[in-house]
């Protein structure tokens, strides 16, 4: 079985698709998947599809859920599988257990390749950080089960791999500017605060891969608009961090160029600290 959660639900066996059409089916296919090899209570999975106002027959109903989705995987598996349907979505106590590798689940493949990317990125090896956090990105296929109605639970999950996503991305920027590659993220920086018009650390990455590609006034005009804009929609003035990048620019800190400071900081941590 492989499953794919980062994007359209997507769950095959021997190529076969063991998606339901069905709303809360497929709800509860995405919630099993998401923790493959571990119990999800019945209280969650209630939780997830009626929110706080289950039915009286909310356990029956769960069951032919239930029920569906090993018909359909009883269905993909063919009646030579060495394992049954019951072996693979298994009832346990107080719940039930999808049993699959975790890395048959491309949630999985994608945690694994950024925990690489972090710990490359902090021994400072910039090439297999970005190309860590870069393949974990190219398994994204939209947004986070875009086609899966989200209840309470997924909704936290889908939020919560929506930041990671955002995170990841911020740190493979980070060790593309430390392999000086500032010119060539300009139009994508341009783009993603395009889309996140509040975030910082976006806004001080565009503002350092313009300063090093010989735009000062540029990555000026950045800070300019950013500030702007927090102070209109949000009243606040931009962190200190980018106060101090800001001003680093202005004085022409040398701690700027590509092959200054430390070399695990990222971006937007450059100016954490008073010097």
């Amino acid at each position: 079985m492989r499953i794919q959660i980062l994007g359209p639900l997507s769950a095959e066996v021997n190529g076969e698709s063991i998606v339901p059409t069905a709303r809360k089916p497929r709800q509860i296919l995405a919630l099993l998947a998401l923790y493959p090899g571990r119990v999800v209570p019945v209280p969650t999975l209630m939780e997830e599809i009626w929110a706080t106002n289950p039915p009286q027959s909310a356990l029956t109903t769960l069951q032919t859920y239930i029920l569906q989705l090993r018909r359909r995987l009883g269905t993909a598996m063919g009646p030579g599988a060495p394992q049954g349907a019951k072996d693979v979505l298994t009832t346990r106590h107080g719940g039930y257990l999808l049993q699959i590798p975790d890395a048959h689940v491309d949630i999985h493949q994608y945690e694994s390749l950024t925990r690489e990317g972090r710990s490359a990125f902090e021994a400072g090896d910039n090439e297999v950080s970005a190309g860590r956090f870069r393949t974990a990105l190219d398994l994204w296929r939209g947004p986070t089960l875009v086609d899966v109605p989200l209840g309470p639970v997924l909704e936290i999950e889908a939020m919560r791999l929506e930041e990671s996503r955002l995170a990841t991305l911020e740190r493979r920027i980070d060790a593309d500017l430390r392999l000086g590659r500032h010119a060539e993220l300009i139009a994508e920086l341009m783009e993603l605060t395009a889309r996140h018009p509040q975030h910082e650390g976006l806004h001080s990455q565009v503002m350092v891969a313009l300063y090093r590609s010989g735009r000062q006034g540029s990555a000026l005009d950045v800070y300019r608009r950013l500030r702007g804009r927090l102070i209109e929609d949000l009243g606040v003035e931009p962190s200190p961090q980018l106060q101090r990048l800001h001003q680093a620019m202005l004085a022409v800190d040398p701690m700027l160029d590509v092959l200054a400071g430390p070399r695990r900081s990222s971006t937007f941590d450059l100016f954490a600290a008073s010097a």
